[in-house]
This record gives structure tokens, sequence and C-alpha cells, in this order.
């Protein structure tokens, strides 16, 4: 049976105990001349009684206002509180929440749901999946001519990831690291380039008296998407003893570094080139090279299997710079896309996407990008906002047109298009295969690692792990988790939620249709 003298409320998994339950207790058999005939000792007494009590309510209050739980129910209305252990899943917990946010929900926002919900079926009715026109090699050579004179058409046959060598005609006195523009840009990347410069010499491969170094791309890329759990993903298949990775998770080379774009808000400073990009692969370059020559000196040709990865998130959906430096646009949509140049040099790239509700997903980006005055009624503002201006965008323009529309994606207070999965897969779907990209969904990850990760080493056809490799990998504790101070704001407002919810639901209808899977429409059990 509950206990009646406590209020139990479990708020982000913890239990909090609010002291004891304030009864207001009316008994209108006494009189008010009562309480004057009470001892001078018993008034005192009651008077303390009520200050305490006084005290304790107001405490409670504030304690609520900062974990988003006001106790502002309606006038008159009464009730009590049981605790109860069934309250600490996840789904009752978010019930809870979900009951306490309503009630302190503006009732404004209800009002405006009528306009918001026209708003969303008209961007659904304006909503046309439409092929891409793709371009010709000879079109990208032109935008990209240095690329593709750095990088070549053919790798090293006895490397699984894609190598070459490319003969060093630098100075062996100087630093060749000295003007890659990632240790310019970021103090924090130095350190790394400080020790590539310290052992860069050991690594020339030395032949008919000139010097060569090896040279890489990634194997395969986790290009996506953002605040789905890709950090979780990078961080668990580093573990493998097969799998390196760029010396930085996330160089955002192919979407803003070879443009300029250190941050977007500070404008454009020198492109990074090719070089400076595969420096960052030099870490994992010297290992495969370890291999490449002790094979070699062995008299044996076998395949090195070490494969290398890059994590940028960025990579699936920002292609926000192609409007400063590609003029050749039809209808206000980008004529080359990353995945074009990606696929020229690399047709047989393997591309992991981890996905999840984008619901919940813009939420997750909303708490962890917004800088001050964070609130659920500051991000439901937001998302009336952002679907004002993407409805305004679809009234012009075309569905790609604007999610690749860099004006429109800067003035978004929420970045509502990185939600549109199907629309940026099925332009990636323009150039690789389906069976080149492995989709995942971060709630499957979550509820079972194991199986998750074994989806992704058969993917990328790694080899065998030993019992405790494997445990190392799936049973270390998740990362990237959200921030104590976000997860006190609890969740977004169920208004807030349905007008998303039904925002996606077309995107999500046409995602399950594609993937077969039937999971990507993320319906509520």
């Amino acid at each position: 049976m509950p206990r009646k003298n406590k209020v139990l409320l479990h708020v982000d998994s913890k239990q909090m105990n609010l002291l004891a339950v304030l009864e207001v207790r009316t008994d209108h058999s006494e009189s008010w001349t009562g309480l004057f005939c009470l001892k001078k000792g018993k008034l005192c007494s009651l008077m303390f009684g009520l200050l305490i009590m006084m005290l304790v309510m107001a405490s409670y209050v504030l304690t609520g206002a900062k974990n988003g739980l006001l106790l502002m129910q309606p006038a008159l209305h009464y009730g009590t509180f049981t605790s109860s252990s069934n309250l600490m899943d996840n789904e009752s917990l978010c019930e809870m929440k979900d009951h306490y946010q309503t009630s302190k929900m503006n009732i404004s926002y209800a009002k405006d749901y009528p306009s918001i919900k026209a708003i969303i079926d008209t961007i659904a009715a304006n909503t046309e999946f439409a092929i891409r026109h793709l371009p010709d090699i000879e079109e990208l050579k032109k935008q990209e001519m240095h690329m593709f004179s750095v990088i070549p058409n053919k790798f090293l046959p006895n490397s699984k990831n894609p190598c070459w060598y490319e003969e060093y005609k630098g100075n062996t006195t100087r630093n060749p690291y000295a003007t890659n523009s990632y240790a310019l840009y970021s103090k924090r990347f130095r350190t790394i380039f400080d020790y590539l410069r310290k052992v860069f010499w050991n690594h020339l491969y030395h032949y008919k008296d000139k010097h060569y170094r090896l040279r890489c791309l990634p194997h395969f890329y986790i290009i996506g998407q953002p605040k789905c759990g890709t950090t979780d993903l990078y961080d668990r298949l580093r573990l493998h003893p097969d799998v390196r990775f760029s010396a930085i998770k996330e160089p955002h080379w192919w979407t803003r570094k070879r443009f300029g774009i250190i941050r977007l808000r500070d404008g454009f400073h020198d492109r990074y080139p090719v070089e400076d990009y595969l420096d960052l692969f030099d870490l994992a370059s010297h290992q495969i090279q370890n291999g490449l020559q002790g094979d070699t000196e062995k008299g044996f040709n076998k395949l090195n299997n070490i494969i290398i990865g890059e994590a940028s998130a960025s990579t699936m959906w920002d292609n926000n710079a192609w409007i400063f430096f590609y003029d050749n646009s039809t209808d206000g949509e980008p004529p080359f896309l990353i995945q074009d140049f990606i696929h020229a040099f690399q047709p047989n790239a393997k591309l992991i996407v981890m996905l999840r509700d984008p619901v919940e997903r813009l939420y997750s980006d909303y708490l962890y990008f917004a800088s001050a005055n964070k609130s659920v009624e500051d991000f439901h503002e937001k998302v009336t906002e952002s679907l004002e201006l993407f409805e305004g965008c679809l009234a012009d323009y075309s569905l790609r047109a604007c999610v690749y529309n860099n004006t429109l994606n800067n003035a978004m207070p929420v970045r509502l298009q990185v939600g549109l999965y199907v629309v940026f897969l099925l332009d990636w779907l323009t150039v690789f295969n389906k069976d080149q990209i492995l989709v995942l969904r971060l709630e499957d990850h979550a509820s079972n690692v194991k199986f998750t990760m074994h989806m992704v080493f058969q993917f990328l056809d790694l080899g065998a792990l030993t019992e405790k490799q494997e445990a190392l990998i799936t049973k270390s504790p998740a990362s990237n988790t959200r921030r104590p101070e976000d997860r006190n704001l609890g969740p977004m407002l169920p208004l807030t939620k349905e007008i998303l919810r039904d925002f996606y639901q077309p995107f999500n209808t046409k995602l399950a249709q594609v993937l077969s899977d039937e999971a990507f429409l993320w319906k509520k059990p």
C-alpha cells in the first residue's frame, strides 16, 4: 500500500523525496472562536508551525521550477500523489513529466494549433520527391581540378583500404605539416601534428633516389546524422583492432573546410586543400604501411585488412556552401552535392547512417546548440517560426532547393531540415548502391548494442573478435549523453511534439518505404 506521508517524484531517473504531504483540511464544525480559546503557548506553537509550512511550500515550488515541474494545477483542484515503482520506467516517466508540462503550457499555444496545422498541411501538399539531375565526371573535374590531380583513380591492390604512394618533394629539413590548416586554425590539433612531424621521416619510402609517402582515403564514412548516436558508434568502432580513424573525429572537410568554412557565422577563410585532409589519415597510413612492408619482407602478398573511417556527421546533409561556389544551379537546386565527388574518387566506399526519431533529434539538437534562455516554450516558438519559414520557401522552390538553401537554413531558429532523412538518403542513392549504405536506428542501438555492432562489423567485412575484445566494444558506457542541465528541462511540450510528428510524418512514411522497414515510421507503441 502506498505510503501517504511522502511524495515521491521521479526526475531524470532519480527519486526526489519532497518531505511531507501538506494536507489542507477544512472542518466546518469548528468555529473561529475556538482559536482564541487556545492557550498562549499553543498559539505560539501553531504560528511557528504555519511559518515552517510556508517555508517548506516555498522551497517545494522553487525546486519544482528548476525541474520544469511547477505545481500550477487548475484552481480548486485537489489530488494526491502516490509513489509506485513502475514510475521508474521511461514511458511512465515521460507521461508524468508531460502531465506537468501540459499544466504549465501557455493557453495561447493551443489556440494557435489550427493555423500551425494548416502550415504543415501546406508543406505536405507542396512536397515532391523529384529525381535530381546527375553531373558527369567532366563537370566535376572542372569544379575541383586540384583535387582530381592529387587523388588517383586506382589504389594499391594489396590494401583493403584505398591507399597509394605519392612522391614527397618537400625539403627533408622542414616541417611537413607547417602549413596544414587544421593545425593553424585550432590549437587543440597542434599536439597531434607535432607527433606526426616527429615520426614522419621514419615512414618515407625510398625508391630510386626518391622519397614516397603513403596516402590514404577512408574506406568508410559515418555520414550522419547529428544527435543520433554517431559519437557512440565511433567510440565503439575504433576499439576494433582492424579499424582506424582520422586524427580528428569530425574533419568536416567535404562539407565545410574545403570551402574555407570554419564556423558559418565567421564567414569564409582560406580553403583547406585536399592535402590537409589527407594529412589527417597519416597516423593510420603509417600502420597500414608497416603491415604492407612487413608482408613484403616476409615474402607474403596477402591483403592488408586495416581500414580507415571518418565520422563527420555533416557529410550526409550539409551542402550549404554550394551557392557561394557553384553558379550554374537549376531552379535554386545545387548542381553538385558532396556524394558526387566522393563517388567520383571512391565508387566502392561504404557509408553508415545512424538515425533517430526526428522529433526527438530536433529537441536534442536544440538543447545542445542553444546557448541561453533554453525552455520548452522557447523551443515551441522556434519550431513554429521555422515551420513558417519552410512553408514560405516551398511556395516558390522545390523541396531539394529548400533543404539545401543556405539562407533559409541560417534563418530557421532550429534545424528542421536535418530530420528530413529521406530527402538526403534518396540523393545519396542516386550515386551509391543501396548495399553500400547501412542505415541504423539509435533506438535499436540503445536497446541492443551488441546486435547493431555485429551489423556494422558484418557490413564492413571485419575480422572475428575474441570474447574479451567484443565485451570491451559492446559493454562500454554510452558516449555523448545529454548534459544534466539539459535533462532538467524535461521533455518538450506535448503540443510541440504533436506538431513535429505531423510535420515529419510524410517524410518518415517515404523513408520507411525506401528502406522497406516500418520501424522508421517511429510510431509510438
